[in-house]
């Protein structure tokens, strides 16, 4: 049961991401712990990014980018309620950061139940 759990928010964040970023990480690994749901992505960059981090500032702007761009997709209101939904619970807090020169991000969603149950 918690397996297909975690797949199904797999899919459901490389839906988001695909909409939001123009694509998806190449590989997510979610878990479940209490309250929290931690998502590492890897892979996220795009061939666009990847050019421009080779230099300081390139890797400054995309970090920046992507770090903003990925709080403004989870201020949408349908984002939150596909998420949610399938949770089925409220999102407390959301926390979000990317390793350009790892190409991983990871986010943390904190819910207001114990998702495990």
């Amino acid at each position: 049961m918690k397996k297909n759990m975690e797949h199904q928010f797999n899919m459901l964040l490389r839906e988001i991401r695909k909409e939001y970023v123009g694509n998806g990480p190449k590989e997510i690994t979610t878990r479940f712990v209490g309250e929290w749901v931690i998502s590492e992505m890897k892979g996220n960059l795009t061939n666009v990014e990847k050019f421009m981090i080779s230099s300081t500032e390139g890797q400054r702007m995309v970090h920046e980018a992507r770090t903003k761009l990925v709080k403004q997709i989870y201020k949408d209101p349908v984002v939150l309620n596909k998420i949610e939904g399938l949770m089925n619970a409220k999102i407390v807090s959301i926390f979000t950061d990317i390793d350009i020169d790892l190409d991983t991000a990871m986010t943390i969603y904190v819910f207001d139940k114990n998702i495990q149950d």
